[in-house]
């Protein structure tokens, strides 16, 4: 099969196209063939070792995928060659910038077909990580203020809409030429963080929903108020520790489920959530695709296409 794949750890041009063996499908699996994959902020920290995830070489990134299956294990009764479904890697698995990738089947969920494999993808980590950080962490209620740092991003994006389902006054950060793409989300303010210091006309937040990391996640708590707490997503597995035991700090722990996966499709066909603007890549461009991730000045998702038809 085709792939994009680490021989070692550096920049982005130490992704390499060629062939690599096809996955066969153990008892419990399924084989995709891969039509659509993310490319999430995790895959450059992999890649430069950011993220210590690599073990042996070669190594493919990629955590979500969509396609068609191919290939079924000993023990797997609820799929058959053909149907389309799309899902998220279990935690520690990588492997989706390529043709095809072995799957635990209970980690994937059926693509309905009037939704694109690009659009499966593109929803499916970004959606699992805010459900379960908004829901599940923070626990966000109706009436309550939110500040969302990097609303442009799939996760932000994703969560801008959910947080306003849920009730809640939404706050979120931005770039300049993003701006009116996170007013249309949703969002009650929006703040240009390269004209404004969030903190400075930010205050009394019941929560904050961190995706950046660095000196953004830490200034975070400066714009809760007292029983406040904070979910960070971009700085390690654990949380930064609060300044102040008024706060809560919070590191969301996003397990896969297919449960979770059929949770974004619902939310997406009750016209609660919109899938985010995508940027399109072959398979063969991912170093470029890499490059836009790692500056994080993004808009919504960027995705490779690797099997191309009509549905992609």
């Amino acid at each position: 099969m085709r792939a994009m794949y680490l021989e070692n750890i550096g920049p982005p041009e130490a992704l390499k196209m060629g062939e690599l063996p096809d996955p066969i499908a153990k008892s419990g699996e399924i084989v995709i063939d891969i039509h659509a994959a993310s490319v999430n902020g995790a895959d450059w920290k992999v890649r430069t070792g950011k993220i210590p995830l690599i073990k042996t070489f070669p190594h493919v990134l990629g955590r979500d995928f969509s396609g068609i299956v191919s290939g079924i294990g000993a023990d797997v009764n609820d799929f058959q060659i053909g149907d389309e479904v799309f899902g998220v890697c279990d935690v520690g698995q990588e492997g989706t910038y390529c043709e095809r990738i072995a799957m635990k089947a209970n980690l994937c969920a059926r693509k309905p077909q009037d939704v694109s494999h690009t659009t499966a993808c593109a929803l499916a980590l970004a959606g699992l990580t805010a459900i379960v950080s908004l829901e599940e962490s923070l626990k966000v209620q109706n009436g309550e203020k939110i500040l969302i740092q990097g609303g442009a991003g799939g996760v932000g994006s994703f969560a801008i809409q959910l947080a306003k389902y849920l009730g809640a006054y939404v706050i979120a950060t931005t770039s300049a030429k993003n701006v009116s793409y996170v007013k249309e989300l949703g969002a009650d303010e929006v703040i240009d963080y390269t004209k404004q210091d969030f903190r400075e006309v930010v205050r009394d937040c019941d929560a904050v929903f961190e995706t950046v990391g660095g000196e953004v996640a830490t200034r975070s708590f400066d714009v809760l108020k007292t029983g406040g707490r904070a979910a960070f997503i971009a700085s390690g597995k654990t949380a930064p520790v609060s300044p102040s035991s008024d706060y809560t700090s919070l590191r969301p722990n996003v397990l896969r489920t297919r449960g979770s996966l059929e949770r974004i499709l619902q939310l997406w066909q009750a016209k609660i959530i919109s899938p985010p603007f995508v940027t399109l890549f072959p398979l063969e461009q991912a170093v470029e695709a890499q490059k836009i991730s790692e500056s994080q000045r993004l808009k919504g998702k960027l995705v490779l296409q690797i099997c191309v038809d009509k549905k992609s």
